[in-house]
């Protein structure tokens, strides 16, 4: 089953840094794509030379946007599942053997990195954004979910073809637990060690415009589905 996993990097400006994650998860799983996010740096070259097969945006479309463009190429291609790793190095790919583990074990549709353990190590501004979507994410969704914005996940291939996900931002991430619960998907949580915690200099993610976003996105998908 291992070897019907891809891995998906949505990249934007990570030149730094994406060529070591691309080493480190093949090391873990033989197929690894970077979908470049419109980047103005060497992203995409830096991901070619470590040995991912690379898709482009031609312009900065967001993360749900990119998530899409790799789960596309992965159903293309007869993947049972995809992982999503961030390109800044925070997520340590030699915790991908957890995932598919738990993917063998349980079936889950999808399974959430979880880093509540490590919250303590977050800036008051990030901690507080995170602890607010998972308790808001949690209701809509009916489900209990303890990081609704870790993007370190697995997906099934059903749970993809089933699900839509719509906005193009990070909200997209918290729209498919929400349309998952609702749907009677299966979702777990496993705990994750990080490269490291906090993640501000590297990260696009704007606690607070995007948390509010991700509220707005939430609250239709929780209405209209």
């Amino acid at each position: 089953m291992a070897e019907n996993v891809m891995v998906v990097i949505p990249a934007l400006d990570a030149g730094f840094t994406v060529g070591d994650v691309v080493r480190a998860s093949l090391a873990q799983l033989p197929a690894v794509v970077v979908v470049n996010d419109g980047s103005t740096d060497a992203t995409p070259e830096a991901a070619a030379a470590a040995g991912a097969v690379v898709l482009h945006h031609p312009h900065n479309l967001g993360k749900g946007a990119a998530l899409r463009t790799g789960f596309r190429h992965a159903l293309e291609n007869g993947f049972d599942a995809v992982i999503t790793v961030d390109a800044d190095g925070q997520h340590l790919p030699s915790e991908i053997p957890k995932f598919v583990r738990a993917w063998r074990e349980t079936g889950a549709d999808l399974i959430i990195g979880d880093r509540s353990h490590l919250f303590g190590g977050m800036l008051p501004r990030r901690r507080n954004a995170n602890m607010f979507s998972a308790w808001a994410i949690s209701k809509c969704a009916g489900r209990r979910v303890t990081d609704s914005q870790s993007g370190f996940r697995l997906y099934s291939a059903s749970l993809i073809r089933e699900v839509s996900m719509d906005a193009n931002g990070f909200a997209a991430e918290s729209e498919i637990i929400v349309r998952a619960g609702r749907l009677g998907k299966r979702i777990l949580s496993i705990p994750i060690e990080l490269g490291f915690v906090n993640g501000i200099s590297t990260s696009h993610y704007r606690p607070l415009l995007d948390t509010l976003r991700i509220a707005g996105v939430v609250a239709r998908t929780r209405i209209f589905g």
